[in-house]
């Protein structure tokens, strides 16, 4: 009985189990994240299409620029580019952060991320 009520464990995930008890899964799951290129989100920088990126995260902040406290023209110097520095140099509030989530669309590609990475690599040795 103990052996019957073992395999029942082992087998009532949705895909096939092995005899290690852990589902096998063939491919990794879709999970409906958009990824943009640097050119993707440079062609972004009007006040009527207007694209941040914060923490390699992209942001879709048109409908936004009218109401932002500090002015849109801040934004718009950012536009189509990497905001982070900036964004985390002025010190935003917990509210403003959880805000800006409302506007994510996707993540910066991983081979742009490499490239940023790279850069900096860069410029620190030369230093």
């Amino acid at each position: 009985m103990g052996e019957e009520i073992n395999e029942n464990i082992l087998n009532t995930g949705s895909g096939p189990a092995n005899n290690t008890g852990v589902e096998e899964v063939s491919e990794p799951a879709d999970c409906g994240v958009k990824y943009y290129t640097l050119e993707d989100i440079r062609i972004h920088n009007l006040s009527n299409d207007t694209w941040l990126i914060i923490h390699d995260k992209v942001y879709d902040i048109t409908t936004f620029l009218e109401e932002h406290p500090g002015g849109e023209e801040v934004l718009l110097e950012q536009a189509g580019a990497d905001a982070t520095e900036s964004f985390e140099d002025v010190g935003h509030s917990t509210d403003a952060r959880e805000m800006l989530e409302q506007y994510y669309i996707g993540e910066l590609h991983m081979d742009d991320r490499q490239k940023k990475k790279e850069k900096v690599k860069r410029i620190i040795t030369i230093k």
